[in-house]
This record gives C-alpha cells, structure tokens and sequence, in this order.
C-alpha cells in the first residue's frame, strides 16, 4: 500500500443520521468528497447496532454499500476498553468484563471484522477506573489488559489505537503516554482529541503541552472541539467524574479550545516522525477523523445531522487551508 504525505480526511459517518442508515451515511460522505469514514453504529437492515456485533452477512452487506459509494474504512469506532477494570460497585452504570472472555470474544471478534473490511486500525480505551479516584494507581493493571489487547490486533495486522478520553484511565496526555511507552508494542498508536481534553477543565496551552507528550505515539488524529465554561474551566486534574451525556458546548474545529491551529502546527513538526511510525503498520497516512458531536455527544457516541457534520468537514478544511497541511479529498 502507497504512502501519501498528504492528511487523509475520515469521519466517524453515524453522526450524520439518527436513524444510522449505512447508505445514507455514505452517500453524505461521499458527496463531501471524502474517501475514508469510521465505522461505528449503523443500520445496514436489521436495526441500529455497533459495528462490532454485526453477522457476516451484514458486514457483507456493508462491504457492498462501501463500494457502492466508493468509500473505505480508515478505523473502526469500536467501544473496547470502556468497560471497567475492577468488578466494583462506583455508583456508575459502567459495565465488568471477565478480561478473558471480553479478549477472546468481543476484541477477537472486532479484529475478525476489521479484517473483512480491509481496515488497519481498532479505535479503543483505557479502561474505567472506579470513578473518582486517581486512576495512577491503575496504570500497571491497565497496561497489562491493553499489551494482550494490543497482542491480539496485532496478529490480525491490526493497529490499536487508544483514545485520550474523560473518566477512563488513560484520561489525559500524560497519562496516555506513560500507558504507550509500558506496553511498548509497535501495534499500540495513541489517538488525539481536543474536545476531549477541554471538557476535563485543561486549557489550550495544558492540551498543546499534552500533544507534545502524546506526539512519539500518535496514530492519527480525532477532531472534535468545545467552548469551555464554568462547569469546564476549572476542574482539570481533580478526579471529578465527567457526565458525558450532560455536555452540550462542541463547536467545529477551530472554534473552542482545542488548540487544532496550534496542533496542526505541531503536527507539521512531527510528521516525518509519524510517518517512520505508522508506514510500517502498512497504513496509506495520517487520519484526521471529524467526530464533532455538533448537536449533542455522550459516553458512546454523538450527532451532528447532515449539515452539521457538512459544516465541521468545511471548518476542517479551512482550518488546514490556513495552517498549511495539505490534505487529499475524491478527485
């Protein structure tokens, strides 16, 4: 597979419709111009379901529609690592699997599908940590859940990236690198999201600093971004538990305080880096994936309509248009 030094433009496609249509997702994407999307919920007939719990004759149906469309998977939007590390009761609804079964069952299964689509990277997390409490204390355990994690993806080709993200163990740069650098597995890349830093109370200049720790694993990149305000301002580093489902302030990039200009920057600067990386998995480049949850985020997913996710393709681009990174799109 060819290497393309140009950012390669993805999506997370089931923000576009509530009703997960996989063609309607498509055929958004495609009118965009875009040749990549992130699989996650969809409906290719038989009901809104995650893409990792899909028959083989779904997944055939999907491949189909991929086609159809002229459109590729870049990663799979899958949930894996949000569930939680310990079989306590924290007062929250998040689920316990028994790591043997959850690795040879649910992660297998999500490889196993990956591979049909011919897609190189699995989107996943850290694990939950009983909530609020220091998730450091639960760093040694997560790394040891994520290597075999990691382990499994890597003997179906597969690229595992992991998300920084709210609540979960790996919840910020610092964190997430430390994760990345004990597992030290070639199949482990390390996902940046703005947004979901400054919903924890980090400002632009604390999720630049993170950036620059994260950078030696970046695998590819998430945009989302968000406008902080009091609830968000002040609470980074405080343990608090963040209710997902409650946070309603996500604007197209470029327009909260992610600090994309800033990154995309950095990114220049890093890039021969990435590339050395990430060429070696066999990836064709470096994925910007629009996740804007523009009208509404939670804990497993969010939506943006049509238009929305139309307009944060459009502040994406413009953004890169003025920092200079060149980007593909369907010629």
């Amino acid at each position: 597979m060819s290497w393309d030094d140009r950012l390669l433009i993805s999506g997370f496609c089931d923000e576009i419709c509530r009703d997960k249509r996989l063609e309607t997702q498509l055929a958004v994407c495609a009118a965009l111009g875009m040749e990549y999307v992130t699989l996650r919920f969809l409906d290719v007939g038989a009901g809104i379901q995650n893409i990792t719990v899909l028959d083989d004759g779904q997944i055939n149906a999907a491949k189909d529609l991929l086609s159809e469309h002229g459109l590729q998977v870049s990663s799979i939007g899958s949930p894996i690592g949000k569930v939680k590390l310990l079989d306590i009761d924290d007062g929250t609804s998040n689920r316990y699997r028994q790591p043997q079964e959850y690795l040879e069952r649910d992660v297998r299964r999500t490889c196993e599908i990956a591979a049909r689509l011919d897609c190189r990277l699995i989107r996943g997390f850290s694990f939950y940590h009983p909530a609020g409490t220091d998730p450091l204390p639960h760093v040694s355990a997560a790394v040891d859940r994520l290597g075999q994690i990691v382990e499994l993806c890597d003997q179906h080709g597969l690229t595992f990236g992991l998300e920084v993200e709210a609540n979960l163990i790996g919840q910020n740069g610092q964190i997430l690198a430390e994760i990345f650098r004990q597992v030290s597995h070639p199949a482990l890349v390390l996902i940046f999201d703005g947004a979901n830093l400054v919903t924890q109370g980090y400002n632009t200049e604390d999720i630049v600093a993170q950036w620059k720790l994260m950078s030696p694993g970046i695998g590819w990149i998430h945009i989302k971004d968000y406008l902080p305000d009091d609830a968000t301002s002040k609470d980074a580093d405080s343990g608090r538990y963040i209710d997902e489902d409650r946070l309603n302030r996500y604007v197209p990039v470029g327009e909260g305080a992610g600090g994309y200009d800033r990154i995309l920057q950095e990114l220049n600067r890093s890039m021969p880096q990435i590339r050395s990386r990430i060429q070696e998995r066999g990836l064709p480049g470096l994925f910007a994936d629009l996740e804007p949850h523009l009208l509404g985020g939670g804990q497993f997913g969010g939506y943006s309509g049509a238009s929305g996710f139309g307009n944060a393709f459009r502040s994406l681009c413009r953004l890169l248009d003025r920092s200079g990174v060149p980007y593909r799109l369907r010629g």
